[in-house]
C-alpha cells in the first residue's frame, strides 16, 4: 500500500500530511506532558488554552473582531445547527427566509418549519439544483436569512449572497468554510461541521455574532440554547477534546499557507485543472452544473453510462487517486477538492482523465 494516496472523498475528507503526524503525536504524547491529549481533561488549562487559539486563529483568517464574534465548538454536526439556528431565532409569529439550494438546504428547511413560517426566498429545485439563484424574494423584517454557501452533492456554489437590507445572514459552510477569502462581518451566524475542510469528524464550528445571541429566545433545552455555549465558553459539557485539538492544527497550516487569500488562489487553479479536462474533453464528460455556478469545493462530472464510470472510478483507484464516486442521490462522479488536497493532486486526476479518455 502506498503512504499517501490521494484522497478526493467528500468527508471526512484529506488532512494535511504535517497536521496528521502532529495530531498523532499528540494522540500519543502531548507536549511531553507524559499523556495523550484524549486523556486530558477538558478543565485544563493548557486545554483550553489549545482551544482559544483556535478559536482565535479562525476569527484572525476571517478578519472578524473578537469583540464582535465568537466562535463556539459544539457536537451535532451541522444537521444539529439545522434545528438550533430556528429554535433560538425563529417564533411561530414570525417568518425565515431560506434560499433552497439542495439536499441540505431542504433538512434546514424541514427543521425550521417545526418551529415557525418558511419562505423559500428563491430555488433551484425545478432545474435539478444545477445553478445557484442570483435574486431573491425576501421577506421585510425577517427573522433570518438562511443560505447554503456550497453544495457537496450537486457541486455548486454560491458567490453572490444576498443583501438582506439589515436582517441576520445564516450560512451553512461546511463544505467551503475557511476556503476563500470573503467579507465574513456580513453574516450573524455561520456554521460548519468540521470534517470536510477543517479537521475530522466529530465538532461544528460555529462562528456567531455576540449581540445577535442575546436575542435569541428564552425558555428552550439548556444544550440547544447558543447562549449556554457562548456563556460557557464551549464548555457547559465536555467538548470535542481531539477534534477540537486537530481544527486548531489546520488553521494553524492555513496561516502559514498564507492566509485565505492565498489558499483560495491554489483552490481555484486545481478546480481549473480539473473543470479544463472536462470542458476539453469533446463531451467524454460532462459537467453537472451551470459554469457560473460551479464550485471550487467539490467538481461534479458524468460519462457516457454507468459502466464506463464505474471503470473510471476502478482504474483511478489504481492509479492512487480514490473517493471518486458520486453521491449516491445522483450518481456520477466527484472530486472534492478541499484546502488540503494538494495542486499537485488535482494535475494528476486531470492527467488521469485524459488518458483515460484517450483509451476509451
Amino acid at each position: 500500500m502506498p503512504e499517501r494516496v490521494f484522497n478526493f472523498n467528500p468527508g471526512p475528507a484529506t488532512l494535511p500530511l504535517e497536521v496528521l503526524k502532529e495530531a498523532a503525536a499528540g494522540a500519543v504524547n502531548f507536549r511531553n506532558l507524559g499523556m495523550s491529549i484524549m486523556e486530558m481533561s477538558h478543565r485544563d488549562k493548557k486545554f483550553e488554552e489549545l482551544m482559544h487559539e483556535a478559536m482565535n486563529d479562525i476569527l484572525g483568517v476571517m478578519e472578524l473582531s473578537s469583540e464582535e464574534y465568537a466562535v463556539l465548538f459544539l457536537g451535532g454536526g451541522a444537521s444539529l445547527q439545522f434545528c438550533m439556528v430556528p429554535y433560538n431565532f425563529l417564533s411561530e409569529d414570525r417568518t425565515a427566509d431560506y434560499v433552497h439550494t439542495g439536499a441540505w438546504s431542504k433538512n434546514a428547511i424541514k427543521e425550521a418549519r417545526l418551529f415557525g413560517k418558511v419562505n423559500i426566498a428563491a430555488s433551484s429545485e425545478d432545474r435539478k439544483f444545477s445553478f445557484i439563484p442570483t435574486s431573491f424574494d425576501l421577506t421585510p423584517g425577517a427573522a433570518y436569512v438562511h443560505v447554503t454557501s456550497n453544495n457537496t452533492i450537486y457541486g455548486t456554489r454560491m458567490t453572490k449572497f444576498p443583501d438582506t437590507g439589515g436582517v441576520p445572514l445564516v450560512c451553512d459552510m461546511s463544505s467551503d468554510f475557511l476556503s476563500r477569502r470573503l467579507d465574513y462581518s456580513k453574516f450573524s451566524l455561520i456554521y460548519a461541521g468540521a470534517q470536510k475542510n477543517i479537521g475530522p469528524a466529530g465538532v461544528t464550528a460555529v462562528v456567531v455574532r455576540k449581540a445577535w445571541i442575546e436575542s435569541a429566545k428564552d425558555g428552550i433545552p439548556t444544550m440547544l440554547s447558543y447562549k449556554t455555549h457562548l456563556s460557557k465558553d464551549s464548555l457547559f459539557n465536555t467538548p470535542p477534546v481531539f477534534p477540537i485539538f486537530v481544527v486548531g492544527l489546520v488553521v494553524k497550516w492555513l496561516k502559514a499557507q498564507g492566509g485565505l487569500e492565498a489558499v483560495e488562489k491554489v483552490n481555484e487553479a486545481k478546480a481549473k485543472a480539473v473543470y479544463d479536462a472536462i470542458d476539453g474533453s469533446g463531451g467524454f464528460y460532462t459537467g453537472t452544473v451551470e459554469k457560473d455556478s460551479r464550485s471550487i469545493m467539490n467538481v461534479t462530472f458524468r460519462l457516457k453510462t454507468e459502466e464506463l464510470e464505474a471503470k473510471f472510478i476502478a482504474e483511478a483507484k489504481e492509479k492512487e487517486l480514490v473517493g471518486l464516486k458520486g453521491h449516491r442521490d445522483v450518481g456520477g462522479c466527484r472530486a472534492s477538492l478541499y484546502n488540503a488536497m494538494p495542486l499537485a493532486g488535482a494535475v494528476k486526476l486531470a492527467e488521469f482523465m485524459e488518458a483515460f479518455r484517450r483509451a476509451n
